[in-house]
């Protein structure tokens, strides 16, 4: 099993940016992807960024955005802390989610990083609120 614990949500101004971050723990050697996704009210969720996380080791680091995201946010690996950090620069009413990161064992890659069934653990999520 694998846990995923993310943090970092709030409410900031549009325009404004939001680093979030998500902590694995428990069976990490069996993650090869991690990812990104937002669930705003009434609306179905969605793929934000992805990164892959090789198979018993620290390296890899293939990440792929969101059309709406790319440019303006990244992803990204912190191995001491085994977490994978998002940030989001110029942050618009329509980022306003609740984000999730998800660990996949599958070897997803590019596009297929953007499906959630491709996808095996979940955390809790935490929400972010972009006010005008």
């Amino acid at each position: 099993q694998v846990q995923l614990v993310e943090s970092g949500g709030g409410t900031v101004q549009s325009g404004g940016s939001l680093r979030m971050s998500c902590t694995a723990s428990g069976r990490t050697f069996s993650i090869y992807t991690m990812g990104w996704f937002r669930q705003a009210p009434g609306k179905e969720r969605e793929f934000v960024a992805g990164i892959t996380w090789t198979r018993g080791s620290w390296s890899g680091g293939d990440t792929y955005y969101a059309d709406s995201v790319k440019g303006r946010s990244a992803v990204f690996r912190d191995n001491n802390r085994n977490a994978v950090d998002l940030q989001m620069s110029s942050l618009k009413y329509g980022d306003t989610a609740v984000y999730y990161c998800a660990a996949g064992t599958a070897t997803n890659r590019g596009s297929t990083m953007t499906y959630p069934s491709r996808y095996d653990y979940w955390g809790q999520g935490t929400e972010v609120t972009v006010s005008s």
